[in-house]
């Protein structure tokens, strides 16, 4: 969910009931409770509603429904800098520079646009890959069909569907074991949206790019058969346009299950960059990681940049706001990242290959790097 512009939502809409989570979980039918900032105590809205009143408008938010953990909550309601001492519970302390560099760059080398390329050309042939639509489950059965073959190259891999009780679109998780079962995450959602559940919306840079940038780094280390310190997950997300609702369930269900995130690295548009600089955004993300990530693009791959993005503008807000340290890097800054998002015009040409090249790059250099944390 990424907008070109900034805004915030003027509280009180008419048409719309604002309300606080309901203690007891019961909802009115239908309808789903979003955030559109910290201090916003929640607006109860239809499908529609988020497709006409918000996505439409570039206005971003996160649908909080399904989120009963208080933890969790408090965090998506404490402005960005304010964060509650539970972030700090799991905070991790990072290497000062890279210093696997004799490892990462042979792997860096196998690094091409030539499958992504191909992953691109059949995500963007189908009408749409919406959460709710029958070509966005589909999609998913491609992508995880996909993903299981590239896996293939290493049998220690495994992919298995997370499915979500909401909506049929399931997300998708890779997994290279290593000696601990501390977890290193690349993630990227691969819904896309043009405001509705039939619109064409052929998603290619929100968020194919990011799709096939992380799916590359995952076929050069399967055919490496990298071996990691900390196990490595490749997570796809799906429902990330509905309000980061695939996100959202795994790492609640991460956290229920007390699993130890060292760095989850979310990538959401990768394929559109007039300034040829990867871009780190800077508010509602672990600060320490963020500057790890920035050494590392900066070491192997060049000068970076950053920007500021807003609240819920991607999936690294899931992991933060269940406590796991979480970074966002991106093609550009927010005023020259693509404007064809969320319209039929996201299309395969509009994509710069050496964008996809540069992030994939730093996708492994990042993997090589944080796996020995």
């Amino acid at each position: 969910m990424r907008f070109s512009t900034l805004c915030t939502v003027l509280a009180g809409s008419a048409s719309l009931a604002v309300a606080a989570p309901a203690a007891d979980g019961k909802l009115t039918t239908g309808l789903r409770l979003i955030k559109t900032s910290p201090e916003d105590p929640g607006t109860w809205v239809t499908e529609e509603d988020k497709m006409t009143k918000y996505i439409a408008k570039k206005l971003q938010f996160i649908d909080i429904t399904d989120i009963t953990d208080p933890e969790v909550l408090a965090i998506l309601s404490t402005p960005d800098g304010q964060e509650p001492e539970k972030l700090a519970v799991r905070a991790v302390t990072y290497p000062t520079s890279p210093t696997r560099q004799s490892t990462a760059n042979p792997l860096i080398s196998q690094v091409s646009t030539s499958s992504p390329q191909s992953w691109l050309t059949t995500l963007t042939g189908y009408n749409n890959r919406h959460y709710k639509s029958s070509t966005g489950t589909s999609s998913a059965t491609w992508l995880f069909n996909t993903v299981k073959s590239v896996a293939a190259a290493n049998s220690k891999i495994t992919v298995r569907q997370f499915t979500h009780s909401a909506f049929n679109q399931p997300s998708i998780i890779a997994t290279i074991p290593g000696n601990t079962t501390d977890l290193v995450i690349v993630g990227a959602h691969f819904d896309s949206t043009a405001g509705s559940s039939t619109a064409r919306s052929p998603g290619a840079d929100d968020n194919g790019s990011g799709t096939v940038t992380i799916l590359e780094a995952l076929r050069v280390l399967a055919n490496a058969k990298y071996a990691p310190k900390n196990t490595l997950e490749f997570h796809f997300y799906a429902g990330e346009e509905g309000g980061l609702l695939g996100s959202a369930a795994i790492f609640s269900n991460y956290k229920s299950a007390r699993k130890n995130v060292l760095a989850m690295l979310n990538q959401d548009m990768t394929g559109y960059s007039p300034n040829g600089k990867i871009t780190f955004y800077t508010d509602y993300v672990d600060s320490s990681l963020t500057t790890y990530a920035t050494k590392i693009a900066t070491s192997y791959i060049g000068a970076t940049a950053s920007d500021r993005c807003g609240y819920g503008c991607s999936d690294h807000a899931s992991a933060r706001s269940n406590g796991f340290p979480a970074a966002y890097a991106c093609e550009d800054k927010m005023a020259t990242s693509s404007p064809y998002i969320h319209t039929s015009n996201d299309a395969y040409s509009t994509i710069q290959w050496p964008a996809v090249l540069r992030h994939a790059k730093f996708t492994v250099a990042f993997l090589v790097e944080a796996s020995f944390l």
